[in-house]
């Protein structure tokens, strides 16, 4: 997510009022006459200050501070499985894989070709980390080569325990996306599974439906709560469905497998991919596109013939 962090930093700065903040961090909101008008922060530094707004856009992730700040709770779902992160290297030999999906009778995990290195994905059970913690580096490296036999001749680029980050799995959704003054969106408003890795799609196209609706009451200076409910009524379906099938593949799959009430992948769906090719597209479109695909509105389009020296762009501080 980098990547594409640094590309939309690249293309707001060439507005001439956008402005980024590295290295700060967000402590609460600032509420005037029971509406949120902006937040407070600080820096790394130790510096302290307040942002006053028409809106703020609450996007910080599935444990949202300015959402519980507000009051806003999600409803949570059952979630059967976690996940482990971490990376591989790539060797001159590999064949290029994308996203391949590896299961035993007990385990189950993802491999993702990022060019030059693997991110690796580990699933089992739900609070089994402590177990892999428990059983330590040589376990798990064992666990990693049964899994992944490709990438068994090194395993040892797992140097500790802490190379591996527990993804503990939520899925869960507001019931209302705003108050008076705030909106959540991508995560903030709705957890998801990383099943099909959609959580990304969803924020974008979440911040798009916001841009859409919610630029002329901006613009105007007159946006109201019923201006920020459209928002969750334009994506509630797309996100509900997309939350529906994660769950069932959590039920009916992940869940079974990680637990050891399965062994292997279900043999009906495999057929049905083989015998009717045009059933692989499906998920590949639901993942990439969506039920509810979002299109930049014209007036956020930049001319074609748009070039460096038009405005100024804006430098990034370093990250930290």
């Amino acid at each position: 997510q980098w990547d594409l962090l640094d590309l939309l930093t690249e293309a707001a700065g060439h507005e001439p009022t956008f402005h980024l903040r590295m290295n700060t961090e967000v402590t609460g909101p600032l509420i005037e006459n029971n509406k949120v008008t902006g937040v407070t922060y600080r820096t790394t530094e130790g510096g302290t200050g307040e942002l006053r707004a028409d809106l703020t856009v609450a996007a910080d992730g599935r444990w949202s501070a300015l959402r519980a700040s507000v009051g806003l709770r999600p409803h949570q779902f059952p979630s059967p499985i976690d996940v482990w992160w971490f990376r591989m290297s790539k060797h001159a030999g590999d064949e290029p894989s994308g996203l391949r999906a590896h299961i035993t009778d007990s385990e189950m995990g993802l491999t993702i070709d990022r060019g030059d290195n693997y991110q690796v994905a580990y699933l089992n059970r739900k609070n089994f980390d402590p177990v892999i913690r428990q059983e330590g580096l040589e376990a798990f490296r064992r666990r990693i080569a049964n899994l992944f036999p490709t990438l068994a001749d090194r395993t040892d680029e797992i140097r500790t325990l802490d190379d591996v980050k527990h993804l503990d799995v939520r899925v869960n959704r507001l019931r209302r996306w705003h108050v008076d003054g705030l909106l959540c969106i991508g995560d903030a408003a709705h957890a998801m599974s990383p099943i099909g890795g959609v959580g990304i799609n969803l924020a974008v196209q979440d911040a798009v439906a916001a841009a859409t609706l919610l630029a002329e009451p901006l613009r105007r200076k007159r946006i109201s709560s019923a201006d920020l409910a459209k928002v969750r009524r334009r994506r509630w379906l797309a996100t509900a469905l997309i939350q529906t099938g994660q769950r069932g593949l959590q039920r009916g799959l992940l869940g079974p497998l990680a637990t050891g009430k399965r062994a292997g992948f279900p043999k009906i769906p495999m057929l049905l991919f083989q015998r009717i090719p045009a059933l692989r597209y499906l998920p590949g479109y639901l993942v990439a596109i969506g039920p509810r695909p979002e299109h930049a509105p014209a007036f956020a389009r930049r001319p074609s013939n748009l070039t460096e020296n038009s405005t100024k762009p804006h430098t990034a501080e370093p990250r930290s």
